[in-house]
């Protein structure tokens, strides 16, 4: 059983299903079929265009997803009426713009402040749990903690692009943030660009570390080896 929760992003496989105008593949089995091959949880971004997973795709996901449900997304009027109507198992809050191509950054905390604290608030008492993503930078977990968050989720792109480079610088910042955000009572999810290359670096140095959510890799690498056989190498890695 893995220490750290798989939560499989299923938004590519929407955005094929959505290129030919029908219902192949069916999301709802596919939610099923992630779960009985050993993820953890369902993570699905509905963005503004629904370009992938769509918003009459969420209380479907939600009657058939037995682990852990994760809707991300900017919590613009539109996603919270829809995520507390659904009431998934958490709500991870992204700041990305309407055109944005994927979530590359994360929030300012401080800046936003006021608003991050009234949209966690209104989450919490539909009885979502609510992370926050954002970088790896201390006043930005100190921010998520003031605001009332219950977790925080780390981007990670900027650690798998200089992974190779110097592993050991690169998570770095994520080593030292993850302490404090475990010392201020905060869980530590973290995603973007983790990869069947560096998840276990991650995981082994990233202590308190709860939940990854992966999409765009798996599927990747699910051309190649299955969806079945690929995710239970993920699972592997967080072993």
């Amino acid at each position: 059983m893995a220490t750290v929760r798989l939560s499989v992003n299923i938004n590519k496989i929407a955005l094929i299903r959505n290129s030919r105008g029908s219902n192949q593949p069916d999301l709802t089995q596919i939610a099923r079929d992630c779960e009985a091959f050993g993820a953890q949880g369902i993570t699905v971004h509905p963005r503004p265009d629904e370009r992938h997973v769509r918003f009459d795709d969420l209380p479907l996901l939600k009657d058939v997803v037995t682990t852990e449900f994760n809707i991300e997304g900017n919590p613009d009027a539109r996603f919270m009426r829809e995520v507390i109507q659904v009431q998934p198992h958490q709500a991870t809050l992204v700041p990305d713009g309407p055109q944005a191509l994927t979530s590359d950054q994360g929030w300012d905390t401080t800046k936003y402040h006021d608003f991050l604290q009234d949209v966690v608030a209104q989450l919490q008492a539909a009885g979502i749990r609510v992370s926050i993503f954002v970088d790896a930078d201390e006043r930005l977990v100190e921010g998520a903690k003031a605001v009332g968050a219950d977790r925080i989720e780390f981007y990670t792109g900027h650690y798998a692009k200089d992974f190779s480079k110097n592993p050991a610088e690169a998570v770095k910042k994520h080593v030292q943030c993850a302490q404090l955000a475990v010392n201020l009572g905060l869980g530590v999810n973290a995603g973007h660009d983790l990869n069947l290359q560096n998840l276990n670096y991650y995981k082994n140095e990233v202590h308190g570390l709860q939940e990854v959510s992966i999409g765009h890799a798996l599927v990747c690498d699910a051309m190649y080896f299955g969806l079945q056989n690929t995710i239970q190498m993920y699972v592997r890695q967080l072993i």
